[in-house]
């Protein structure tokens, strides 16, 4: 019988994936967030992973689509809230006025929080509309 962490793994997997497979790094302790997001030069987003629908349907297809962009930032990131549980909170602390939400996507620059698109944001709108939220952020904080 498979336990129930390796069962959740697997079911996760193809949800990591499919940023890792676009460039994003997977941040999934506390220390590698420590040690990356204040210290990360220019712009910096990072991706509060989530496995619910709208994460499937509208937040990682978005995301994906907004780096076509002409303008990126710098750095990709992800966390996964409710699976990398002291990595997420960890990267929270960085997020500094925003409430706890994921799906989420915060850009930051040199270490410093600049916006979030929050999940209210994204849950609400279709995927073209949450790629123009990001890549108007791009231009706006690059």
């Amino acid at each position: 019988m498979m336990s129930y962490e390796a069962y959740m793994s697997q079911v996760i997997q193809p949800m990591r994936d499919e940023l890792t497979r676009n460039g994003f790094v997977e941040l999934r302790t506390a220390e590698e967030v420590e040690q990356t997001l204040p210290n990360a030069k220019g712009l910096t987003l990072v991706v509060v992973n989530s496995v619910c629908g709208c994460a499937a349907g509208l937040a990682r297809p978005a995301v994906v689509h907004s780096l076509n962009h002409s303008t990126k930032p710098d750095n990709i990131y992800t966390v996964f809230a409710g699976q990398d549980k002291e990595a997420t909170a960890k990267a929270r602390e960085y997020f500094e006025g925003y409430a706890p939400s994921s799906p989420s996507f915060a850009i930051m620059k040199d270490g410093k929080i600049m916006t979030m698109i929050e999940r209210h944001q994204i849950e609400n709108n279709d995927l073209q509309t949450i790629s123009n939220l990001l890549t108007t952020a791009y231009d706006t904080y690059k």
